[in-house]
């Protein structure tokens, strides 16, 4: 808020001095005007600036001053080749705003490929004060473990939701589908929830990208600019982002990894749920949800058998555990000699 009254302070001081002075002779009315459309410019080169990742600005500044060396080079060049006059002067203006330009625009979109660290610790304070930010998508967030997770402490640095994605889950939370609906509804109770939260930094950020259409490629276009990682567990999205260069945490692949780890011939007690694909298998699942299937168990159903592991499958979409039923014999216990009167 004070920000906003400070730009509102500069347009209206700039307004007032053009005003007063008149430049170039101009009716006061419009001399004013003039000024608040110029202050009006500088504020949105400023918010531009802002958005601007430190590799960029300095792609920026290395492409702007190389761009005004060649405009003066070629200056020289023209100041030796035509006579002193307005078309003279003209084109040298032409040339410096051109070469500026260009080397300002391509110094920005090539400033990702500058390596920072090759300065030593000229910026060691920046790197520093990184807030580590992850941007979170739609998946991650109607998933809801995002909250547990971050809840735990393991989710470091500053989480940001963009503006689009809130949209995306207002959509889905006014579908005419109740299963969508409820699905929405239940992202907006996460975060809900993760805002409420004083041990976590969400921020809300209200950047779009009107020339880009699909929502996934608007999160990869934020994380790049926010030096940010993507919080998701959409298998495409996760591709995609790789093959664009933008690191991605998958959830799935976090819980996965936090599976114990069951090797063959291992012992475990599971509850048959439900009868199996094959023939006289059951299925029956552990506490973190892995499937375990356990061969000549169908008329176990509704009971708790210890099972044998035999093998192990891992698949896409997680962890399956083979088994049979354990049918080793107890041994019997050792009685004392019977006493006979």
């Amino acid at each position: 808020m004070d920000l906003l009254a400070l730009r509102l302070v500069f347009i209206l001081v700039l307004a007032v001095v053009c005003w007063f002075f008149r430049p170039f002779g101009v009716e006061p009315w419009l001399a004013a005007a003039g000024g608040a459309a110029a202050a009006a410019l500088i504020i949105f080169f400023e918010l531009r600036v802002r958005a601007l990742t430190l590799r960029r600005l300095f792609g920026a500044v290395i492409g702007s001053l190389l761009g005004i060396a060649g405009a003066f080079l070629f200056s020289l060049v023209l100041g030796n080749s035509l006579p002193p006059g307005h078309a003279r002067s003209l084109l040298q203006i032409g040339v410096l705003l051109l070469m500026t330009y260009i080397g300002l625009v391509v110094g920005t979109s090539k400033g990702d490929l500058l390596n920072l660290a090759a300065l030593g610790d000229l910026f060691a304070s920046e790197r520093s004060g990184r807030r580590n930010p992850k941007v979170l998508d739609t998946s991650s967030i109607i998933d809801g473990r995002i909250a547990d997770i971050a809840d735990t402490g393991f989710l470091e640095g500053t989480l940001i939701v963009p503006e689009f994605i809130l949209r995306e889950l207002q959509m889905v939370a006014d579908s005419s589908d109740s299963s969508k609906r409820q699905r929405g509804r239940r992202g907006l109770d996460v975060l809900q929830a993760m805002r409420a939260n004083s041990n976590l930094n969400m921020q809300i950020v209200e950047e779009d990208y009107p020339n880009i259409r699909e929502v996934d490629l608007k999160l990869i276009e934020l994380a790049r600019q926010h030096e940010a990682r993507i919080v998701t567990n959409d298998f495409n999205l996760n591709k995609v982002a790789q093959v664009r260069g933008v690191a991605v945490l998958n959830i799935n692949d976090l819980a996965n990894s936090l599976r114990p780890v069951v090797l063959p011939g291992e012992k475990m007690r599971v509850l048959v749920m439900k009868e199996g694909k094959e023939y006289d298998q059951g299925v029956g699942y552990l506490d973190d949800g892995t499937m375990v299937v356990v061969d000549h168990a169908r008329r176990l159903i509704g009971r708790q058998v210890e099972i044998s592991v035999t093998s192990v499958l891992q698949t896409a979409s997680g962890k399956m555990i083979f088994g049979k039923v354990d049918e080793t014999p107890k041994p019997e216990p050792i009685r004392g000699p019977v006493e006979v009167s």
